[in-house]
């Protein structure tokens, strides 16, 4: 019985990814836009290291993950499959730099130069980390980001004073009050300013399972997708 609760269980899975696959394919092909420039990135918040093994097998190889704890223990617990990639979405943390920095192999969410130095000085050695920039859409300035105004300033100070930081491009979270293609065109806008520093940083990390249309619409090259493809989210123990 429990051998056919899996099966049912995996059967789900692959179809919801499916769905999402195919949902994506349409918005690439409507933009006019190769299927090749955008990366689909499973968020698994809050799920079993488990369910990264079922993705896995499906060909899923981007994984995203909001807290550092838990992409530490699944990083750990999954170490033996091939070709996975660890995005840090969540909101960095000075006092957590040493950790993402060892867990991770892209982090999203550096928003300010304090944090862009504690992962530079957390190196030690390691691997040049891929970092993007996350972009405040908001008018609320307690919110994680840092603002369109302030983007040059960052990207500078990212490409000059951290060399063992790659500088990808951006992220954001379109504001809920806003039209998402509105908040991607202006994301748009600060990617391009930091590819004015660094021509390479080509990434703009946006769209999640309501909105990954409009983001791939504006440009998106990486998708946040979560519910979409996992199902409800557990509720935290």
């Amino acid at each position: 019985a429990k051998a056919r609760v899996t099966e049912e269980a995996n059967a789900r899975q692959a179809a919801e990814e499916a769905v999402v696959n195919a949902r994506i394919a349409e918005a690439v092909r409507a933009s006019r836009r190769a299927p090749e420039e955008v990366t689909r990135i499973v968020v698994t918040k809050f799920h079993p290291a488990s369910i990264v093994t079922d993705l896995h097998a499906l060909g899923v190889r981007d994984v995203g993950e909001n807290r550092q704890q838990e992409l530490r223990a699944k990083r750990e617990s999954l170490a033996p499959l091939e070709g996975l990639r660890w995005h840090y979405i969540g909101q960095a943390q000075t006092n957590k730099a040493r950790h993402i920095r060892q867990d991770a192999d892209a982090v999203h969410s550096v928003d300010r130069v304090r944090i862009a130095d504690a992962l530079e000085r957390a190196g030690g050695g390691a691997p040049v980390l891929d970092v993007l920039l996350q972009v405040n859409l908001t008018d609320d300035e307690q919110r994680g980001g840092v603002s369109p105004a302030d983007v040059e300033h960052l990207a500078t100070h990212v490409a000059g004073a951290c060399p063992s930081l790659r500088l990808r491009g951006v992220m954001a979270v379109a504001p809920l009050d806003e039209s998402p293609a509105s908040a991607f065109a202006r994301l748009a806008d600060c990617a391009a300013t930091v590819r004015g520093i660094v021509p390479g940083a080509t990434w703009i990390s946006a769209g999640m399972t309501g909105d990954f249309a409009e983001a791939i619409a504006a440009g998106a090259t990486h998708l946040r997708i979560g519910s979409a493809i996992t199902g409800p989210r557990p509720m935290r123990g």
